[in-house]
């Protein structure tokens, strides 16, 4: 993590980001940072222990927003359960729009995880965003039949390679660069084409 928030350290970090966009973790360069910024390639050892350390650095707002916008979601999928009103949650477009407007607010903190994170911890971001949803997905799924609510049988594995398709797809317009607009009509698509299939599947 940065040592300190100093004006250098504000100078550092969108110089850095525009380093690992373009060039991925394993080959952007401290040095290349230094110079940009303007300081020796020592001096920038000063702000950030390593070049881990500073990617880590550009991800922390991300990861503390989507831990706040991942409870809003799980708390109102469940209100849905609790008030008997699942067919409005899939009618519903709230929860994906709720998520693109956090890709959209954070899409180059986005394209670092999914398209420039090799060599990092991250480099399976969305793998491990499947494996969490998956976990969660089946807390509900468990809680739903606690509630005499009909669901079909599903195992973990089988409920991962689903979610993996449909992550997958969503993540594409990091990955191509989508425009907000474009996005919009692409994951109406999304939509129209998977939500029947949940439907089908999870029994809910």
């Amino acid at each position: 993590m940065p040592k300190d928030k100093s004006d250098t350290y504000n100078r550092i970090i969108p110089i850095s980001k525009k380093e690992f966009l373009s060039k991925g973790f394993e080959k952007a360069s401290m040095r290349a940072i230094a110079s940009e910024v303007g300081m020796s390639a020592a001096g920038i050892y000063r702000h950030f222990a390593d070049k881990e350390a500073m990617f880590e650095a550009l991800l922390e707002p991300l990861y503390k927003e989507f831990e706040i916008r991942f409870k809003q979601q799980r708390e109102r999928a469940y209100r849905f359960m609790d008030n008997n009103c699942l067919d409005d949650m899939w009618r519903e477009n709230a929860d994906l729009e709720l998520f693109m407007e956090l890709v959209y607010g954070n899409f180059d903190e986005f394209k670092l995880l999914i398209c420039c994170s090799e060599g990092t911890k991250h480099a399976n971001f969305i793998h491990d965003f499947v494996t969490m949803e998956q976990e969660e997905t089946m807390e509900f799924l468990e809680a739903a039949r606690s509630q005499g609510i009909h669901v079909n049988e599903i195992v973990p594995k089988e409920l991962h390679l689903l979610l993996s398709a449909y992550y997958s797809a969503v993540f594409e317009v990091v990955v191509h660069d989508f425009s907000k607009e474009e996005s919009k009509h692409y994951l109406d698509t999304l939509q129209k084409f998977f939500y029947p299939g949940w439907r089908a599947v999870l029994g809910l």
